[in-house]
């Protein structure tokens, strides 16, 4: 499986990007986007299952992030609205075998990783 972020780029506070992640084989267990800013640890952003019928968002983007998935063009998108300044990181896809609710925020459960997606937010 390989994962190819792309999509980032320079935005205004209060505004929205899309970013997107086609994958190029079937991922079967869970997708999730995580984020690292300069000087920080990886962290956790959102992640669904494959059927989609269970997602979970980080605190600090619920309510303004949304996590979806076409399954036609294998592609996994991540809405932001309303950016923040503390939104400014490189975005990073992740797929896993499978899908595990103790287990979807953590770095160490996924398997397969995109290159990462610049995000900017100015203030």
């Amino acid at each position: 499986v390989q994962l190819q972020a792309s999509g980032g780029g320079l935005v205004q506070a209060g505004g929205s990007l899309r970013l997107s992640c086609a994958d190029s084989g079937r991922i079967v267990g869970g997708v999730a986007w995580f984020r690292q800013a300069p000087g920080k640890e990886r962290e956790f952003v959102a992640a669904m299952n494959w059927r989609g019928d269970r997602k979970n968002y980080a605190d600090s983007v619920k309510g303004r992030f949304t996590i979806s998935r076409d399954n036609r063009n294998n592609t996994v998108y991540l809405q932001m609205n309303r950016l923040k300044p503390e939104d400014t990181a490189v975005y990073y896809c992740a797929a896993s075998t499978e899908y595990s609710s103790g287990r979807y925020h953590l770095v160490g459960a996924y398997n397969y990783w995109g290159q990462g997606t610049l995000v900017t937010v100015s203030s």
